[in-house]
């Protein structure tokens, strides 16, 4: 039963994810986010919320304790917040890494040229890339709010496919990386829906 902390609670991924995992998992999950009373707790024998920023070290940190795995879901200073969880993840012990990017980091999406607005996804990707962390990066296609489960997976170096994804198609991915932490370490994993 792992104990998983997720960044950016409040999110719509991070709330898929949560109600996926509560469903689909027995993990008992602790919810990080700022403005905490904006979350109501969907589990109470099972979730915690807390209320936190993570590029306050301290917060974050007290926050990794006895966590098995963080799975951030983020937006905003994401280089910035990148570096403050590798910094945490240091300072506590913790290595497993589940980190939400965008697919085009790395100009892999062909006729697609997304320029500038994604320099947040590469930089924050290029510093946890070059950290010493069991990571995952996940770079999704659009988001979709369909209840299919139903994704392809493409690597760092391959042409991305599909335009879409849904959201319970993620929550699976990233669940199984939660329950086979060993696999898909220091990947970097497009997701779509196959064509």
């Amino acid at each position: 039963m792992p104990n998983i902390l997720i960044l950016g609670a409040n999110g719509n991924l991070a709330r898929v994810c949560t109600a996926y995992f509560l469903e689909h998992s027995d993990a008992k999950l602790s919810l990080y986010l700022r403005n905490a009373e904006r979350l109501q707790n969907p589990n109470p024998e099972r979730c915690q919320v807390i209320d936190g920023d993570v590029l306050n070290q301290a917060q974050l940190a007290q926050a990794m304790q006895g966590q098995d795995i963080v799975f951030a879901s983020l937006s905003g200073d994401l280089k910035d917040q990148a570096q403050s969880i590798i910094q945490a993840m240091h300072a506590t012990g913790l290595k497993r890494l589940i980190f939400i990017s965008s697919m085009g980091i790395y100009d892999e999406v062909i006729g697609a040229n997304y320029g500038a607005i994604l320099d947040p996804y590469r930089e924050s990707a290029a510093e946890i890339e070059a950290s010493d962390l069991d990571y995952t990066l996940i770079r999704p296609a659009w988001f979709t709010n369909e209840e299919d489960v139903n994704y392809q997976v493409t690597r760092r170096n391959d042409t991305f496919k599909g335009m879409n994804v849904s959201m319970k198609s993620l929550a699976d991915l990233i669940l199984n990386l939660i329950l086979k932490p060993h696999t898909e370490v220091r990947e970097s994993l497009g997701v779509s829906k196959p064509l």
